[in-house]
């Protein structure tokens, strides 16, 4: 009777650990390791015709070309060393977001993400930077 008991011990760790390994990957995993290493090119794929984004809580909507220029200088002028999760998940439906501490060379950014599923691929919905 013990071995029933590891053998499904066993199975619910493979499978929990196997979650977690998927989880970790993804649109939002990718995004995130872009705004970690400032990779513009990199989070542009994952913009529509515009793009809302915040910076120190000044809101702009900007097309694509617009939004990869004021990215560009944002890390310009903020170059990354880490961006930290702290929390994320689905925002409901067709959406998932994460929230995160960026750490630059001028101080630290709170950071949050929003994707939304469009068309079978998970768009940018918003970006916001704000200086803590």
């Amino acid at each position: 009777m013990g071995n029933i008991y590891k053998r499904v011990f066993f199975t619910v760790c493979c499978v929990l650990f196997m979650l977690t390994a998927r989880a970790q990957s993804g649109p939002m995993n990718d995004l995130a390791n872009a705004i970690r290493y400032g990779r513009v090119a990199d989070i542009s794929r994952f913009m529509d015709n515009v793009v809302p984004i915040t910076i120190n809580n000044t809101q702009s909507i900007y097309s694509h070309t617009q939004a990869e220029m004021v990215l560009k200088d944002f890390f310009s002028k903020n170059p990354p060393s880490d961006f930290i999760v702290s929390n994320s998940g689905s925002g409901g439906g067709n959406s998932m977001f994460t929230i995160g501490d960026l750490i630059t060379a001028s101080g630290k950014y709170s950071v949050y993400i929003q994707l939304k599923s469009k068309d079978g691929s998970y768009m940018l919905q918003e970006i916001r930077f704000n200086k803590q």
